[in-house]
């Protein structure tokens, strides 16, 4: 189907294709998924792909790149919490935990530059969850997650896991991925 009526947007890439600036027109909450390993390893991580998929039980869904950090330590573990981010300060904590945790995935870094791991959470301030999973202070809210179900969907990995625990801590709006400027689609 086509739409010669349609004006082209203003900032859209003429390369793109009609499916892939379909889909980077949707719009998404921006959450952390924090993480940790069976040696108590932390980790957090920026998402975009998380949603509700069941009432009873209550079960959410998030997709993960199959090669994450915070992928391996869920299947580890079986553990993982949803961090909403909050619209006025949640951009600040979005642009400390973007980057992978794991420098080798950045391609053309160094080989010395690429053995660094860092520590997303420096800096953020968190409690753990019962589960072991970081809780962020300033979050808007958070969800405690069990993994129920790991499905594989193409180069990512949908983690489905059972709602265990959960707060709403502070009044306002979730930040939203448009918000930031930011896309993570197509």
């Amino acid at each position: 189907m086509t739409h010669p009526e349609l004006p082209h947007l203003p900032g859209s890439p003429l390369e793109l294709e009609g499916v892939e600036k379909a889909l980077l027109a949707l719009s998404y909450g921006v959450h952390v998924i924090g993480s940790r390993a069976s040696d108590g390893t932390m980790n957090a991580m920026l998402a975009d792909w998380v949603m509700q998929v069941s009432f009873k039980p209550r079960l959410v869904a998030v997709s993960i790149e199959n090669d994450a950090r915070t992928l391996r330590f869920i299947r580890e573990t079986g553990a993982f919490t949803v961090n909403l981010l909050h619209e006025k300060d949640g951009i600040d904590i979005a642009r400390k935990v973007v980057m992978p945790s794991e420098a080798k995935k950045v391609r053309g870094r160094s080989e010395e530059a690429a053995a660094q791991v860092i520590n997303k959470l420096a800096g953020i301030p968190y409690g753990l969850h019962g589960n072991g999973c970081p809780v962020l202070d300033r979050a808007l809210g958070w969800i405690a997650c069990t993994a129920e179900a790991f499905h594989p969907a193409g180069d990512h990995t949908i983690v489905v896991g059972r709602c265990i625990d959960g707060e709403r801590i502070r009044p306002g709006e979730m930040l939203i991925e448009r918000d930031l400027g930011w896309e993570y689609g197509g």
